[in-house]
């Protein structure tokens, strides 16, 4: 009998449990209507909201000197910069900018410019009951300067989103010029000074002019240095050195690297190290240095965000898939089927067929046909050396299926212009330890030798010696990113409490979309 009230239990709270499953799911249900359903007054609302809390947690990081708020109100911009219209940055830069600043005209009249297209603004949202009631604070007296860069900022990210580009050029100088001054020299301003240079550079990029700022973001490194901002210098240097490669200024970007050490300033941002592996294996990979420019470029694939920043994930394995047939590997299949990149790396997945076959007339139709995405790449010139090992692959399969054969059937098969030509390629490859054979120049035929056992040779130890130094780098890399509680003393309930929030804030702020600054890639 008992065993019958225990199962009868049982069951009446497994049916509680999947009614309260059933409406917690409808309630989602209805929530996402209700977000599909919104007005324009209550989007509005909403946003000017989502505004007013980036600028507490300024205010916050004013007061109490902790810079991760103004963090928190920066990545929570990305998601909201596409719903910003001009009529909510320009109440909010009347209302929290006073008369007697010189920066609240310029921003008001960059924003008169841009006319109303917005989708809010179609609406004409001030004409909702939900916008009668103002939800912006009464005039102040005064600004804080990180609420005054904020704002700026998110003006400026709204010129260069409705395309304005001449206008935001305008308003970033005007920007960098305030951040130069001696009152805005602050530590809780460096994330913003960080984010408004990205920003600057893009502008001008976008304007065709980007060789104009070299000496400023030059002076602004040196000024970071000295004032030991490492979030400024490390967005500062990754600018300077896309700036080199725009031009394609390799050797001067080699310069500027050769100085830098990778130190706490490179790996201060993950996103911001990230960005300069992969600026640097592209330099190494222009300079021959392919087994490094390999190196670099995995490390930026994984340190690049897995779940966003398609773009960079797209550019840096293409850069890689070149480095890697240039190094005489062959990249694997899944590579090109991972999901979002099948079609963009289609390209380089014909070459890559080309160079595993040896195929020279198919590798010449691939980069015939698909130049004009090369180009766009900046990897044609590194695709033009590819042709020798396309070479090299060819003469390895006729070193192994063949233990004689003449010169003339070699340059039929590889379709090379002329016997000569093909005599000092096969030598050439002889050279290099290519192929193991010999050229009988008299009777014009190359003979083979008997392969030799490969692990009678030093390439077992020197791959194995690679795979043992990559899973030390990633345990050193492992062990100095840990975090050590401190042994002085014994903590208190509340500076546990303390900690704890701490740690439930930053797991927070981690969950959040952490790909703002790749998304301009």
């Amino acid at each position: 009998m008992a065993d019958k009230d225990v199962d009868m239990t049982d069951t009446v709270e497994e049916k509680k449990t999947t009614e309260d499953l059933l409406r917690m799911s409808m309630d989602s249900v209805f929530e996402e209507e209700k977000e599909e359903t919104r007005t324009a007054g209550e989007e509005r609302a909403l946003v000017v909201a989502q505004l007013k809390g980036n600028i507490t947690l300024c205010e916050k990081t004013a007061n109490t000197k902790e810079v991760r708020f103004v963090l928190r109100s920066l990545r929570r911009t990305t998601s909201l910069r596409k719903r910003i219209t001009k009529e909510i940055l320009t109440d909010f830069v009347t209302s929290y900018f006073p008369d007697n600043a010189d920066q609240k005209q310029n921003l008001l009249n960059f924003l008169a410019e841009i006319q109303n297209l917005d989708d809010l603004e179609m609406l004409d949202v001030r004409k909702g009951e939900d916008a009668k009631e103002s939800l912006l604070p009464e005039q102040v007296t005064c600004i804080i300067p990180e609420v005054e860069v904020y704002l700026s900022l998110i003006v400026l990210i709204f010129l260069i989103d409705h395309r304005r580009f001449e206008l935001a050029v305008d308003c970033a100088n005007s920007l960098t010029q305030t951040l130069k001054k001696d009152t805005y020299n602050l530590r809780t301003l460096d994330p913003l000074r960080a984010k408004v240079y990205f920003y600057y550079s893009r502008s001008y990029e976008l304007c065709k002019k980007l060789g104009d700022i070299r000496g400023d973001l030059l002076a602004t490194y040196r000024t970071a240095s000295l004032r030991h901002d490492p979030v400024t210098q490390a967005t500062v240097l990754n600018l300077l050195l896309r700036n080199y490669l725009e031009y394609n200024l390799y050797d001067q970007a080699d310069k500027l690297v050769s100085n830098i050490s990778e130190s706490r300033e490179i790996s201060s941002s993950s996103n911001q190290h990230a960005r300069y592996l992969y600026y640097t294996g592209r330099i190494k990979a222009i300079q021959l240095e392919y087994t490094d420019a390999e190196k670099h470029l995995s490390e930026a694939l994984r340190k690049a965000p897995q779940s966003s920043a398609l773009g960079f994930r797209k550019t840096i394995q293409k850069l890689l898939c070149i480095v890697q047939l240039l190094t005489g590997e062959i990249p694997e299949i899944s590579v090109f089927r991972q999901s979002g990149l099948k079609v963009a790396l289609e390209p380089y997945f014909k070459l890559t067929w080309a160079v595993r076959v040896g195929d020279l007339v198919a590798f010449q139709e691939a980069v015939k046909t698909h130049r004009q995405v090369f180009i766009a790449d900046k990897n044609l010139t590194l695709i033009h050396r590819l042709r020798r090992n396309v070479i090299k692959t060819g003469l390895r399969k006729i070193n192994v299926a063949y233990s004689r054969i003449t010169l003339k059937d070699i340059c039929e098969k590889l379709h090379l212009e002329s016997v000569q030509d093909t005599e000092f390629i096969v030598a050439k490859a002889i050279k290099d330890r290519v192929i193991d054979a010999t050229i009988d120049h008299e009777n014009g035929f190359l003979k083979s030798r008997e392969t030799s056992d490969i692990y009678s040779t030093q390439e077992p130890l020197e791959a194995f010696h690679g795979r043992i130094n990559f899973c030390l780098d990633i345990h050193n890399d492992a062990v100095m990113a840990m975090r050590y509680p401190a042994k002085t003393r014994k903590e208190t309930e509340q500076e546990r409490k303390d900690r704890l929030r701490i740690e439930q804030e930053l797991n927070e702020e981690f969950e959040e979309d952490d790909e703002d600054d790749l998304l301009d890639f």
